[in-house]
């Protein structure tokens, strides 16, 4: 599909003479002489990209792109101020404002579509959807190092293997790499002062761990053990700073990425600081069905009793009552140690 470019300037020579180079290097190009017909036109035709001038009777360049970030349906638009002013406190002032580039007048016509190019290929890389997977993350990153928008990070992250019982990383200690877990199991708990522990999440096959002492610049407040032989992708620190600090809108969308599982993690807590025992050991059992299920109905919760009690925020004890009682209830079978949960829907919408 042919990419579209809106060019706004009142100088008609300049103007006419950009718009035919845009529209010799085959894309669809629409003109405007004033900022005000400019925000018009971009509200109209949401063009791929805008070139303006900065200098404009009316309403200037800075007016131009002030209101075409308020606005939802262009706020997303590339957008190129055309220039003859050179001053830093000018160029500075746009970029602070949102601009994604500058050329200075006098230009030549490469200069001119290659700013265009760099600024449509981040465009398309912002708009694309990636998976929360290793596979997503690596995609990201290519597509994002091939625009040009972070520096020079590693190609590609390799997976580690990590055996039963090993720790990915320590309470107190400081963060080094972003995990993110390809397959396994892995438990985050943090220990209080009288030695118990108490588990914070879960992890499962596609989550990311670790993000936050990162992002916070602190110490671990949590360590995370695995529970299952697992294979763990490892972003190192300082390529997952870049990708957060060396482009806002990168790390908009780095985020997004690593952290749609977020708002499950809250539901949780609320759960936990509010339901009653049995509802608490039912959610818990239901969400880790879910977590774990992996398409056929007889997977198993192979996870210890003390790790679920320290999951649910409970004694052992009272836990496996839970358990004997959802057993006679038929909600859960228990065969050799191991728990299949039943009915996952009937857990969930426990009255009490």
């Amino acid at each position: 599909m042919m990419k579209s470019v809106l060019v706004i300037d009142d100088n008609q020579g300049i103007r006419e003479n950009t718009a035919e180079i845009m529209e010799l290097a085959g894309y669809k190009t629409f003109t405007a002489e004033n900022g005000k017909k400019g925000v018009e036109l971009a509200v109209r035709e949401k063009p791929d990209v805008i070139i303006c001038d900065i200098m404009m009777p009316e309403l200037d360049g800075y007016g131009v792109l002030h209101l075409l970030r308020k606005n939802p349906d262009t706020s997303h638009i590339p957008f190129i101020f055309l220039t003859a002013k050179t001053e830093r406190s000018d160029l500075r002032k746009g970029m602070e404002m949102g601009a994604d580039d500058y050329v200075t007048k006098p230009f030549d016509e490469i200069e001119l579509l290659n700013a265009v190019e760099i600024r449509l290929k981040k465009a398309e890389v912002l708009q694309q959807r990636y998976a929360a997977s290793a596979e997503g993350v690596n995609s990201f990153l290519d597509d994002a190092r091939n625009a040009g928008m972070m520096g020079s990070l590693t190609s590609q992250y390799n997976t580690e293997p990590y055996m039963r019982k090993q720790t990915l990383y320590q309470e107190g200690k400081r963060p080094r790499f972003l995990y993110y877990l390809v397959k396994g199991k892995v438990k985050a708990f943090r220990t209080h002062e009288d030695g118990k522990e108490y588990i914070t999440d879960m992890f499962s096959e596609g989550d990311f761990m670790g993000y936050s002492s990162l992002l916070e610049d602190k110490n671990y407040d949590h360590s995370a053990v695995v529970l299952e032989d697992a294979e763990v992708m490892q972003v190192p620190r300082e390529d997952f700073l870049q990708m957060v600090y060396g482009d806002i809108n990168v790390a908009t969308k780095f985020i997004r990425i690593i952290t749609q599982n977020v708002k499950e993690k809250e539901a949780r807590l609320l759960n936990l600081a509010y339901s009653s025992l049995r509802k608490r050991v039912a959610n818990a059992l239901a969400d880790l069905h879910d977590k774990y299920a992996s398409g056929h109905k007889d997977t198993v919760i192979d996870i210890s009793r003390e790790d679920i009690a320290h999951y649910v925020g409970t004694a052992t004890e009272s836990l496996i009552r839970t358990l004997s009682d959802f057993k006679a209830e038929k909600l859960v079978e228990i065969r050799e140690g191991k728990i299949r949960v039943t009915d996952a829907d009937k857990l969930r919408n426990l009255l009490y």
